[in-house]
This record gives structure tokens, sequence and C-alpha cells, in this order.
């Protein structure tokens, strides 16, 4: 087969998308259980700073957000910048009338 037939041959052929398995699925599955773990063991812990605790808290919360999102709604694939604006757009939006409406009540 010479290099012609062959390129005609292959330009017929559709290729499919490289299709994810479920390995990083379920990676991502025991990350985010492992996160809620810890979590639910540092407050448990009831003798550790309490600073210490609501900061571990945020970290894991942010982290769980970003994996999720990415993982679970597809946020990591491509086209999808559109909803990732709305909701960066949706939390810009939300964290102001919050800050004004703390504003509000302590003015």
């Amino acid at each position: 087969m010479t290099a012609d037939q062959q390129q005609s041959e292959n330009h017929g052929v559709k290729h499919r998308h490289r299709h994810e398995g479920p390995q990083k699925h379920i990676v991502v599955f025991i990350f985010t259980i492992v996160l809620t773990a810890i979590a639910f063991a540092a407050v448990a812990a009831g003798d550790v700073n309490p600073v210490f605790t609501v900061i571990l808290l945020l970290v894991m919360a942010v982290l769980q957000v970003f994996v999720q999102m990415g993982y679970w709604m597809h946020l990591k694939d491509k086209g999808h910048m559109m909803p990732i604006l709305f909701m960066v757009g949706g939390f810009f939006v939300a964290s102001t009338c919050i800050v004004m409406a703390l504003f509000w009540v302590w003015w």
C-alpha cells in the first residue's frame, strides 16, 4: 500500500474523542473521601487549636470545590469557559451582597 492510498483511506475515517476511563473518577472519589475524613478528624479532635481547625476546614472546602467542579461537573474539559465565567461572576455578585449586608448590619 502506498502512502497516497493510506492517506486517502484515513481521510474518510472519523477520529473519536479519547474516552476517559473510570480510573480518574475513582481516584478523585477517593481523594474527596480522604478530604472529608480529614475534615471530620480535625473537628473530632477536640484538643486542636480552633483557629487551625477553621483554617484547615476552609482549605479542605476550597479543595473540594475545585475537585468537584473540575471532575464531577466536567469544567476541566474544553468548551466550558462560559459556565466557568458565569460561576465566577456569580461568586463575585454573591460575595458583594454578603459584604454589603454585613456592612449594612454593623454600620
